[in-house]
């Protein structure tokens, strides 16, 4: 297939066919983010597009799971994904499932009607990063957008019946007696969104980032296993999800929890209970490599 640059898709979906159809990141100004830095922005031709799904056809037959990237490929003009998405199910008949990152500004500049077509096309799930409900994080990693417009995201995605897909990053804070706040707040604008899938990842400081800079600087304290482990608990207590599937199996984490909420929540404490209670650090495994 015909890819420019690294590509990226969400860990749990390893084995989705990924059609390229931004370059880049439309915000790419995350300040831990590393993945576009080397990208500039930018929309692939239409005609490009449907050529790669015909090479896709050609080369693996039928396919059931198909992501769309680059890092924010919602930004795309809503026609445009719409006649993505129709050739896309007409290239592939088993074709159930195809996912996208979604910047919360690139959701916010789409209207209602849009989303809702989108879905009504078959865009089936987004992947929000939130990162953090902490209003001075949200600021000092530069997202773009409040913790009021991430929540209107967030359910603008839900209303348009887009599987919702969030992920919030442990260790953001970078300051120890800001760890509370973070978790306490994640929790929060996580309940006000009610994703239907949260996934936790902890923080990697890549060399590059401006993040990079703060820790080399002292400004920025990347925490030590514990420490995730504490952040990460007091987060999951304050969780109040309706339904909602949790998960820290990404390779960032020191620990892989997977479960439902809030069906599984006292069993997910309970684990996590047992390992920083009796200082069992034994059960953690080894996290992806920083770069500091």
């Amino acid at each position: 297939m015909r890819y420019e640059g690294d590509i990226y898709s969400p860990h749990i979906a390893g084995d989705d066919y990924v059609l390229q159809c931004t370059i880049g990141c439309s915000h790419n100004q995350c300040t831990f983010c590393y993945m576009y830095k080397n990208k500039q922005y930018r929309v692939r031709a239409l005609p490009e597009i449907l050529t790669d799904i015909n090479l896709a056809k050609a080369a693996y037959g039928d396919v059931k799971k198909v992501f769309l990237a680059d890092g924010d490929a919602i930004s795309m003009p809503a026609k445009d994904l719409l006649t993505i998405l129709d050739y896309l199910y007409a290239s592939f008949p088993g074709l159930s499932y195809v996912g996208t990152y979604a910047s919360a500004g690139s959701v916010l500049n789409k209207s209602p009607a849009e989303l809702r077509d989108l879905q009504q096309h078959g865009l089936t799930e987004a992947h929000l990063g939130v990162e953090s409900g902490d209003e001075q994080i949200l600021y000092a990693i530069r997202k773009g957008v409040s913790y009021a417009q991430m929540v209107q995201a967030g359910r603008l995605l839900k209303q348009a019946d887009i599987h919702l897909f969030v992920t919030a990053i442990l260790g953001l804070a970078g300051k120890p007696d800001k760890s509370v706040d973070h978790a306490k707040h994640t929790a929060r604008i996580c309940n006000e969104i009610q994703p239907d899938y949260l996934g936790l990842l902890t923080i990697l400081v890549q060399a590059g980032t401006p993040i990079y800079k703060q820790v080399q600087a002292g400004g920025f304290i990347v925490p030590d296993d514990p420490a995730i482990l504490a952040e990460m608990r007091l987060l999951l207590q304050g969780l109040e999800l309706e339904h909602c599937g949790f998960t820290s199996i990404h390779p960032s984490n020191c620990i892989s929890l997977e479960g439902w909420l809030p069906e599984d929540k006292d069993r997910l404490l309970q684990t996590l209970a047992d390992i920083i209670d009796n200082r069992d650090w034994s059960r953690l495994r080894r996290r992806a490599t920083e770069k500091v």
